[in-house]
């Protein structure tokens, strides 16, 4: 089998107006699509980032994550900046708290930790 590229990523969330402030607002995702669900008692938000597709499904009765970060799933979804101080003062002008940043052990590159409004970690990384 030949894969070419992710397609998208799926995740769940709790809360539509902090999930798409958040997104949408602070981090500079660009709305696809907003479809209610009503037979499933969600809201589909596709979301794009450059060629990338976040699919989000919001609802307030998905289970709330057991671990950090090693809960089975999605561990986290990691963005690729070219300046990791440069996107940390971006994070902080929109009042994102974020872990001090660290060098990855395996790529030698700085990088850290912020979290979604539903405690998902997402990564910047150089």
């Amino acid at each position: 089998m030949q894969f070419s590229v992710i397609h998208h990523i799926a995740i769940n969330a709790s809360d539509y107006v902090a999930t798409k402030k958040f997104y949408v607002d602070q981090l500079g995702f660009e709305v696809i699509r907003e479809t209610p669900r009503p037979a499933k008692n969600d809201i589909k938000l596709d979301l794009q980032l450059g060629t990338q597709e976040l699919e989000i499904f919001i609802a307030d009765h998905f289970p709330k994550r057991l671990t950090y970060p090693e809960a089975l799933g999605l561990r986290h979804l990691a963005f690729k900046v070219d300046q990791i101080e440069v996107a940390l003062a971006e994070l902080a002008s929109q009042g994102i708290e974020f872990e001090p940043v660290r060098i990855d052990e395996v790529t030698d590159k700085k990088m850290t930790f912020f979290f979604d409004p539903d405690g998902l970690p997402l990564e910047l990384h150089e």
